[in-house]
């Protein structure tokens, strides 16, 4: 069984085709520049590549050169559409709607729409994403996955903000947080790796890459998040500023004679590691500067560790207690030395990291054999979530949490 999995943005489709009886990777690949000049496709099967350049005018031609990059004779992965059996979609926001994937139906994508405020530049492109399937591949179900839904079993006093309840009953303000299938995957995957009873587990989940959010997970279930309505809130991001004081916005517009909207773009995408050091939002380029004396670059990791562990602290006190902290995601998986960072000095927690294991960029232990909270690192695979929830979605089966 073939399940094509689709990640649209507003200006590319990020997708992998995936044999789920094997759980192989049958291909992966990138359509970036829809609507833009110098518009690309580049696609990996095993060691053939199908790379062309070619102007796409929406998603749906996107969604066209996707198809023929997939059946493409030479360099493609299946012979006919006809073998994928489904498409699986990555939807950023479900909002209250949706604690779980579900089949598309003209009923979801309204709610799609619907959600379309608390996600302005997420939801209009995966809507698009799963439209150009449908136009392109008619017979083909589609299945929404939504990065949201995994957090909608946080108790009140986690997702609710501190203002009039108002706000919450008719905007419906309030924390929904994201990367919902990471933090879903990795921290079942930590109770299978070190054997603990998912039934009876407290895990903290640390999903760091250009975007960063951490989750406490209590028996299997989140019920708290870093980041909040939208993906801004929470620790320092690549180029998202984290938590502040909502004044500062105020602030910033007063004096700058800018907009609330043009200071909320400021934050998104022009502040985090990036503002902060003045260098870069790579994490590898904050690294290399910091070993070679940036003061900017050393105060945003410091920042963004002191971030970390603030979180690390809290969740452990929220949950009573901490069983495993996981990292994960790009950063999370990567990079030894902002985890020796953010472990330092959690011997009072029962957290001891191992400087030798924690070298690793693979699955591992990498905290201390005595280590009463277990520390490891468990790539995530956010792809296989969604393929999963699409199979058992196209055979009627529950969903497997």
């Amino acid at each position: 069984m073939k399940i094509l999995i689709l990640n649209a943005g507003s200006s590319s489709l990020k997708y992998q085709l995936l044999d789920m009886e094997s759980k192989q990777l049958l291909a992966k690949g990138l359509v970036e520049r829809i609507a833009i000049e110098g518009g690309r496709i580049k696609q990996t099967v095993g060691d053939q590549v199908f790379d062309a350049t070619a102007f796409m005018k929406d998603h749906t031609e996107g969604i066209q050169w996707m198809l023929k990059a997939l059946t493409d004779p030479q360099k493609g992965a299946v012979k006919s559409m006809d073998e994928i059996v489904a498409v699986g979609h990555r939807v950023l926001h479900g909002g209250e709607r949706f604690t779980g994937s579900v089949l598309v139906t003209e009923d979801v994508k309204d709610a799609i729409r619907e959600n379309i405020p608390l996600g302005p530049l997420h939801n209009p492109a995966n809507l698009m994403g799963i439209e150009a399937c449908e136009r392109v591949m008619p017979t083909t179900p589609n299945v929404a996955v939504f990065d949201t839904a995994f957090h909608q079993t946080m108790p009140k006093k986690a997702y609710l903000y501190g203002v009039p309840m108002e706000y919450y009953k008719k905007l419906h303000v309030r924390r929904y947080g994201f990367h919902g299938t990471s933090h879903r995957y990795v921290s079942k995957r930590a109770c299978e790796f070190l054997g603990l009873d998912r039934a009876n587990s407290r895990i903290i989940t640390c999903h760091l890459g250009n975007g960063s959010s951490l989750a406490a997970v209590v028996n299997g279930k989140c019920v708290d998040t870093s980041m909040g309505i939208t993906p801004l809130e929470g620790v320092l991001m690549g180029t998202r500023s984290g938590n502040l004081d909502p004044a500062v916005v105020q602030y910033i517009a007063n004096n700058e004679n800018l907009s609330v909207d043009a200071v909320l773009d400021l934050l998104n995408k022009k502040s985090g590691l990036l503002g902060v050091s003045g260098l870069s939002s790579d994490m590898r380029d904050i690294d290399d500067a910091c070993d070679h004396g940036h003061e900017g670059a050393i105060i945003a990791r410091e920042i963004l560790v002191h971030g970390i562990r603030k979180y690390i602290g809290a969740y452990a006190a929220a949950m009573n207690g901490v069983d495993a902290i996981v990292f994960t995601a790009g950063i999370g998986e990567n990079n030894h030395t902002l985890r020796a960072l953010v472990m330092e000095g959690f011997e009072f927690l029962g957290a001891k990291l191992d400087p030798e294991k924690n070298m690793t960029r693979n699955e591992a232990v990498i905290s201390t054999d005595d280590s009463k909270v277990k520390i490891v690192v468990i790539p995530t695979n956010e792809e296989l979530v969604i393929a999963n929830d699409t199979v058992a979605i196209i055979e009627g089966r529950p969903i497997e949490d």
